[in-house]
């Protein structure tokens, strides 16, 4: 069910895309015509106004500044190479494996292949989010994660049931450096349950363990 809900939001994304500014403006000026739903408003209900219509032009360049942004991620976090006890922790439990940079960026690579990147991309803006003090860097970082890892219309979009996703739209009335901590949890024990067993039997794993391995030997 989770599957084809996302199937369907897909779909909606691309609608939403090929129309025309003409066309998103005639809806914005009619009002009533266009979806009730509003798709970036961190409250989701029918009263608040639809930033989606109200400027495609700004939608587009501020579309394109993100990307520019993400574009400028590095694929992987700064880190030594994991030792072999390293990588043998990482078996023992999936904390272990998250603690570490080393742990992160091979989770990732896995994930990479699984197409479900986004999982760890945003647990990690999460924790990033929890290390400002500053309220208007707050308030933007909490928009960014928002608009790249709720909205429906992000390909980037992560799987949340609805109740913290209710949680969300209320904290991101006034967002703070725990406005997303419940859909943290979510995502984490998702790739905990569902990930992680599948990345212990992954050949990314087995050949960084018998790599590790033969050096030991050698040396």
């Amino acid at each position: 069910p989770m599957g084809s809900e996302r199937m369907e939001m897909r779909k909606r994304q691309m609608s939403t895309t090929q129309e025309t500014p003409g066309t998103a403006q005639a809806q914005h000026s009619t009002g009533n015509r266009g979806s009730n739903a509003c798709c970036f408003c961190w409250c989701c209900c029918c009263s608040c106004s639809c930033l989606t219509v109200r400027n495609q032009d700004e939608e587009r360049a501020r579309r394109t500044s993100h990307e520019l942004q993400a574009e400028g991620i590095p694929n992987c976090e700064e880190s030594p190479a994991p030792t072999l006890e390293e990588v043998n922790g990482w078996a023992q439990s999936f904390d272990k494996l998250m603690l570490t940079p080393a742990g992160r960026n091979a989770f990732r690579e896995f994930l990479r292949t699984e197409f479900s990147e986004e999982n760890m991309l945003f647990w990690m803006a999460c924790e990033e989010l929890k290390q400002e003090s500053n309220k208007s860097v707050i308030e933007e970082k909490a928009r960014l994660i928002y608009e790249d890892y709720i909205s429906i219309l992000s390909p980037k979009e992560v799987s949340l049931d609805s109740r913290v996703r209710e949680v969300i739209n209320r904290n991101m009335l006034e967002p703070s450096q725990h406005t997303f901590d419940d859909a943290q949890l979510q995502i984490y024990t998702l790739m905990h349950r569902d990930s992680y067993p599948r990345f212990m039997n992954s050949a990314i794993y087995k050949d960084l363990l018998r790599s590790l391995s033969e050096k030991s030997i050698e040396a």
